[in-house]
Parts: C-alpha cells; sequence; structure tokens
C-alpha cells in the first residue's frame, strides 16, 4: 500500500519524520544506526526501536540524506506515516524475509548434515573412521566435506560475510562479524590440509569443515525463530485498525451517503444503525441507545446513550439507532490514539541478548588481536617450522573462541523455557519478558475478565418471608425478559440456567430513571432502585442489612415488589473468579505488591480490592489513564508487570516492563503482551515468575559458560603451555572443546524441561 505524503515528505522538511529501517539484529545495529541519524545536519534527536524497526527523527532534516546515511552503515530505510492504517508493504516484505530465513535454515541443515556425519561421526562412533577410510577414503570424504561446506558458506551463509566483514574492517563488529570471523577461519585452515597439507607441521593436518557448516546453519535456526517472533509485533497494530469501521452513513445536503471513513471532517453529522460500529468520536445529537464501549473502559455492561452523550469510534451500538455530530477524526481519535501508544510502548531494547551484542564489541578485536600476536610470537620465537607453527596456532586461537555457544547461549534457554512454560498453561511471546518479569517488584491488574470473570451475572437474590424463590426470580426474569439492559439479561439467564419456565407477560413498562414494570399471571410486578420502591410507598429497611452488605460489596441493589409488596432484593454483578484470591496471595508470598487498576467506578474497585487484600487501586481510568498509572506505579516501586485482558489494556500492557494478558481476553490485548496466561488463570503469574528466574538463571550459566570456558582456552590455544609443558592445542581439539562448549550450553538448558510451577493450575 502506498503511504499518503510521502512524495511531499522527501522533497521537504519536516519537524518529526518516521522511518522503516530494515537488516537490524542486535542492540549495536540499533546504536550505530542511530549514530547515523544524529550525524544528520538538522537532527535534533533520533530514537531506534528495535522491535517495531522504526526510527523516529526529530529536527528540520532532508529525508534523503536521511536515508542515505543509513544506507551508508548497511541498513535499508524508507520514509512512512505514523497515522497510515496498514504498511503492506513492510508487512509484505518481512514475510519475505522470514520466507528466505526459512529456505536457507533448511538449505544450510541439508548440506551442513552430511559434514557432520562423515567429520565428527569418526571421532565419536567406534569403528565409523575405518569405514569411511574403507569405503570412500578419507581424501575423498575432505572433498566432499570441501564442496558442501562451500556450498553452505557460499548461498545460505553468504550474509554473514556480506555484512560482518564490512563492519569488521569499520572496526564495529557485530554477531554477523564473529560468525563470519570463526568460520572463515575454520575453512581457510580445513582447505589448506585439503589441498596443500604439506604446508603444515605434522600431525595437525586435520579438516573443520563441520565447524563452518554447523555454525552457519544454528545462527540462521537462533534468526529464523527470531524472525517468526518478532513477525507477530505488528499483530496487535493491525487488530486494532481493524476494530474501525471502513465507511460511514452520513448526511450531507439532505440525503445520507456512504462515505470512506478518511473522508470525513469534523462537525459531519452520522448514522449509526443498530449492531454497527461507530465511525468516529462523535457526540449524539439523535437517538437513544446501548453502546459496548469494552474495548475502551474494559467493563461488560453496555452504556445507555442518549442525546448529549459522547461515544467512541470502534464502539459497537446495540439495537437503537443513533445519529452523531463527529467531535474527532482520523488521527485525533480514540482509537487511533490507542494505536500509537501500543506503537510508542511496544518495544523493548532490554533482552539479555544486548549483553552479547555488547561484549562482541570488544571480544572480536580482542580475539584477533591476541591471533595475530599468537602469529608473530610464534614466527618470531617459535621452533622450525616457525611459520606453520604459528599458522597453526593462530586458527586454534580462532577456533577456539567460535561463537557457536554464544549464539547458542541465550536462545536454547528461551525456547526450552518458553516450552515448559507452554505447557504450564504460560505463553511467553517475547523473549525479553524473561529477562524482565524475574525483577518484577510490582504487579498491577485490570479488573474485568482479569480478576473477575468479566460478564455480569445474578449474585444476589434474597427473598421476603413467605415467598417461594423460584416463582419470585420467574416472574422478575419475565418482566426483564422485554429489556435490552445488559443487568435484565443476565437476571433472564439466571433464571433460564435454573430450567425455569418464563410465565405470560403483559401490559410492560418502562419507568424512566426509575425500573420496569408489567403483569405476570395477573400479579403485578415492579421491579427498580430503591427509590422506585419508595415511589410506590414501599419500606426497604427489611433488607437493610443485605442492602449494607452488598454496598459494601461494591454492588447497587434492585428491589422486587410483588402485588403491592416487597418481594425480594436483587444484585448483578461481575463475580471474582474462584483462583484469584490464591493467585494474589501467592504473589504476596513471593515479596510482590499487587495493584489494581481499572476503569470502573471508585466504590466498587476498592470494595473488590478489599475482599482480595490489594495493596493499591486506580479506577475510573481510560486508557491513556492507564498508561499515566503504570508510569506512576513504575516510579514509585520499580519494575512492574501489567496484567490485562482487554483492547482498552493494550497500551498498558506495552508500557509496563511485562504485560501479561489472560488467553481468554481479546486478541489485541494478548498480541499486545509478553506473556499470555493461556487458560485465563491469574494464578499463572507467579508460575511465570517464578519460570523466568529459572530461565534466566540458566541464561547465566551458559553465558558464563560460553565466554570464560573459550576465553580461558585462548591462552591454550596460543600455546601458553607449550614452553613448560611441550602442549599445543591442534585445531581439531580446539574444535572439539567449541563443540563440547555447546553440548554443555544445549544440556544444561534441557534442564528447564524439569522445572516444577509453584501453583497448580486448571
Amino acid at each position: 500500500m502506498s503511504v499518503p505524503n510521502i512524495s511531499d515528505a522527501r522533497s521537504t522538511t519536516a519537524a518529526t519524520i518516521n522511518l522503516s529501517i530494515g537488516g537490524m539484529t542486535c542492540a549495536s545495529c540499533v546504536g550505530r544506526v542511530e549514530r547515523a541519524i544524529k550525524a544528520v545536519p538538522g537532527v535534533t534527536e533520533a530514537a531506534v526501536n528495535l522491535a517495531t524497526e522504526r526510527a523516529t527523527v526529530h529536527g528540520q532534516a532532508d529525508v534523503d540524506i536521511l536515508l542515505a546515511a543509513i544506507e551508508k552503515v548497511g541498513y535499508d530505510a524508507r520514509a512512512v506515516d505514523i497515522d497510515a492504517q496498514a504498511d503492506d508493504e513492510a508487512e509484505n516484505k518481512k514475510d519475505a524475509e522470514r520466507a528466505a530465513l526459512k529456505r536457507k535454515l533448511i538449505l544450510a541443515s541439508a548440506l551442513a548434515l552430511p559434514v557432520f556425519v562423515l567429520e565428527m561421526g569418526s571421532h565419536l562412533i567406534p569403528g565409523m573412521h575405518e569405514w569411511v577410510a574403507a569405503t570412500i577414503g578419507i581424501q575423498t570424504s575432505w572433498y566432499l566435506q570441501f564442496v558442501l561446506t562451500a556450498l553452505v558458506l557460499a548461498i545460505p551463509g553468504r550474509h554473514f560475510y556480506q555484512k560482518g566483514f564490512p563492519l569488521l574492517f569499520r572496526l564495529t563488529p557485530d554477531m554477523n562479524s564473529l560468525v563470519a570471523v570463526g568460520t572463515a577461519a575454520a575453512f581457510g585452515y580445513s582447505l589448506v590440509a585439503t589441498f596443500t597439507p604439506g604446508l603444515l607441521p605434522a600431525g595437525t593436518v586435520n579438516v573443520y569443515y563441520e565447524a563452518a557448516a554447523v555454525i552457519v546453519a544454528l545462527v540462521l535456526l537462533g534468526r529464523y525463530l527470531e524472525a517468526r517472533a518478532k513477525g507477530r509485533t505488528s499483530e496487535a497494530i493491525k487488530r486494532l485498525v481493524s476494530l474501525q469501521a471502513k465507511v460511514a452513513h452520513v448526511k450531507r445536503d439532505g440525503q445520507v451517503t456512504d462515505i470512506p471513513i478518511n473522508e470525513l471532517t469534523l462537525g459531519d453529522i452520522i448514522e449509526v444503525r443498530p449492531g454497527e460500529r461507530v465511525p468516529v468520536d462523535g457526540e449524539v445529537t439523535d437517538g437513544r441507545s446501548y453502546v459496548d464501549e469494552s474495548m475502551i473502559t474494559g467493563e461488560p455492561i453496555p452504556v445507555e446513550k442518549s442525546v448529549g452523550s459522547t461515544v467512541v469510534g470502534g464502539t459497537v451500538n446495540q439495537k437503537g439507532a443513533l445519529t452523531l455530530r463527529a467531535t474527532a477524526v482520523g488521527g485525533q481519535t480514540m482509537l487511533a490514539q490507542i494505536i500509537r501508544l501500543v506503537e510508542q510502548a511496544q518495544g523493548s531494547k532490554l533482552p539479555i541478548q544486548a549483553v552479547v551484542d555488547k561484549v562482541t564489541m570488544w571480544f572480536v578485536p580482542a580475539v584477533m588481536l591476541a591471533a595475530a600476536l599468537t602469529f608473530l610470537i610464534w614466527l618470531i620465537f617459535g621452533p622450525d617450522p616457525a611459520l606453520t607453527f604459528a599458522l597453526v596456532n593462530a586458527v586454534a586461537v580462532l577456533i577456539i573462541a567460535c561463537p557457536c555457544a554464544m549464539g547458542l547461549a541465550t536462545p536454547t534457554s528461551i525456547m526450552v523455557g518458553t516450552g515448559r512454560g507452554a505447557e504450564i498453561g504460560v505463553l511467553f511471546r517475547k523473549g525479553e519478558a524473561l529477562q524482565l518479569l524475574k525483577d518484577a517488584l510490582v504487579v498491577a491488574v485490570d479488573k474485568t475478565g482479569t480478576l473477575t470473570e468479566g460478564r455480569p451475572v445474578l449474585t444476589d437474590l434474597d427473598i421476603a418471608t413467605g415467598l417461594d424463590r423460584k416463582q419470585v426470580l420467574a416472574k422478575v426474569a419475565a418482566v426483564e425478559s422485554s429489556s435490552e439492559h445488559p443487568i435484565a439479561r443476565a437476571i433472564v439467564d439466571a433464571a433460564i440456567e435454573q430450567n425455569i419456565t418464563l410465565p405470560t407477560m403483559t401490559d410492560f413498562e418502562s419507568v424512566t430513571g426509575m425500573g420496569v414494570c408489567a403483569t405476570v399471571d395477573g400479579s403485578r410486578v415492579e421491579v427498580g432502585a430503591d427509590r422506585y420502591m419508595r415511589d410506590l410507598g414501599l419500606d426497604v429497611g427489611g433488607f437493610a442489612d443485605t442492602a449494607e452488605r452488598l454496598g459494601s460489596e461494591g454492588k447497587s441493589p434492585l428491589y422486587a415488589a410483588i402485588d403491592g409488596q416487597l418481594a425480594a432484593i436483587i444484585a448483578v454483578a461481575d463475580p471474582i473468579k474462584p483462583s484469584t484470591p490464591a493467585a494474589i496471595a501467592a504473589l504476596h508470598e513471593l515479596g510482590l505488591k499487587v495493584a489494581m487498576i481499572t476503569g470502573d467506578n471508585a466504590h466498587t474497585a476498592r470494595a473488590i480490592a478489599k475482599q482480595l487484600d490489594i495493596d493499591e487501586v486506580v479506577a475510573e481510568v481510560l486508557p491513556q489513564g492507564k498508561v499515566e498509572a503504570v508510569r506512576r506505579l513504575k516510579a514509585a516501586h520499580g519494575q512492574i508487570a501489567f496484567v490485562g485482558d482487554g483492547i482498552n489494556d493494550a497500551p498498558a500492557l506495552a508500557e509496563a516492563d511485562v504485560g501479561l494478558a489472560i488467553g481468554t481476553g481479546t486478541d489485541v490485548a494478548v498480541e499486545s503482551a509478553d506473556v499470555v496466561l493461556m487458560s485465563g488463570n491469574l494464578q499463572g503469574v507467579p508460575n511465570a515468575i517464578a519460570l523466568s528466574k529459572a530461565t534466566i538463571g540458566n541464561i547465566h550459566q551458559n553465558l558464563f559458560w560460553a565466554f570464560a570456558y573459550n576465553t580461558a582456552l585462548i591462552p591454550v590455544a596460543a600455546g601458553a603451555l607449550y614452553p613448560a609443558y611441550g602442549v599445543l592445542l591442534s585445531p581439531i581439539f580446539a574444535a572439539g572443546a567449541m563443540a563440547l562448549s555447546s553440548v554443555f550450553v544445549l544440556g544444561n538448558a534441557l534442564r528447564l524441561r524439569r522445572f516444577q510451577p509453584p501453583l497448580a493450575t486448571h
């Protein structure tokens, strides 16, 4: 899809420019792009987001110069419109990149597997070396490995060299540089051993093709898994956009015309028919209906709208018809603002992999310097043949420092940890959530659908002495069956669930601001608030204790009268989930504070918080208010995790250090979150925190091994033990040590499969 006004933006200056960046793989890429952008004249501030692959540039800079500066440091870039509803071109490009990575991974794996079997099989499987020698021959085996490995490096692995070596030459290496150096060293040494073995000293003629081939395949696997996970970050935006109506029924020149919503202007008069989405924010000028605003407030009960009421674009009109005047269109609507909030808060630059990327900034130059020094020292001071000893030991240094274990250290633990999480009902959508969740100090939760069931039900029905409960419920439900109000629907549903047949009802009447009444089986039945009963001359004092209890629980009581006698007190509410109290208690046992952030009224929120022993309450807030509440809690207490289930929770889920969505909630909330509680059980939160701690501990162990093990062996590979003990680390043992490091990392990560959650979920 073409992006509006981009042609104008490219030829003029702008206060804020939004760019899409392609080709970034790590934190060092982000830093490199930011430095390139900030060097452009006119740029006052620049922020690059790795997760969204976007750059936001402030200042008066020419877009063409910005794009050229980014392309000069090795990345693709194009200008985008932040208010565009969709970016099909970018999505198609990402889909193509994922498909290309998958093809590369399959090809690299297919080519590397026989190389690995031929070479490592000879070392690991008794008798295989002799079998290879007796059948195809060792030299022929090497020729075959050479051809297959050359194909791996030239086709699926070409990207590492195209990106890695130029960055290395600019003294800004990244993980591509590590892969390029390690595989090139292994392949280059093997090439000499295969075709000019006379250049190598006796006992050192060996090949290491499998190291080069397998490293490329494993790194491609990690890249593919990362690309797949990254590809879903835009789903929340796409789903939010899909909530917007495509056309609106607009009154112009005395006629109603259907026009696209992007052609609406402020002040347009718009008709909204039953069952339709409200196209834009507006003020009702005619009509009366109930509107489902759960996407904004999170509350399940539709809100009555009449003349003078405000409505929000994207909400759903119920049975009535409305006419409204547009008060906000395009990028100014609340839905558009929610979309921008999610975009701004969604990306995180804090994954533990960033530590690895930073270390590689000095690790590769240090290894190359060590290899160069090794070569020079052996060339000058080594025994004859000094040149071959220098070459062998320098290559051993490069091979022992090969980044295979570094590349595996984090993704393997994340893969196993997230897999175990899925088994216990906790889905980690983003790897960085594993790093951040363990440090959470406060857990903030939405109320509706998270702590509660998310739908109104009949919770209380106390009957006056001498009356039959089923008969009273039947008559009340019969009256309410003619009302479209959600509270009435809950009463009717309760009767149906109890297999109560509704009696015949006639003479239904709605008393504005009071309640409803009708004749049921010859009896006059009135249902409404306490003021309606007083207006009928009835004393509600007999239910005073019950009314007080309901009020303390945040419930608004209704009363029913039959034939002029007070018959029952009724309450409809959103009940607390049975699993919620244990989950809150478990979070307190972990030493965490629990806060509730909700769009519901303060009285109800405080009553529920008191029942559940919640530490802090923020009530009556819209999506922007939830984001501000998250920021305030973060400033007051430290790292925060937010748990929600509604569209209105999406910005807060993205703003929190870790967002956890109830899996039974809306798709947008799920797509905006870092963690999804698959079963809808809040007890998954303490389980997720425990799994986070176990996984990050595992990653730290892996990283220590990957760095410390290889780094400790670099002096051995350089020949530090030779003067005293006459011991040299042949490149074949260097490759073996590298393989052992990888095996250890994999084995350690697999221990997470035995993780046991602290709370059982159902």
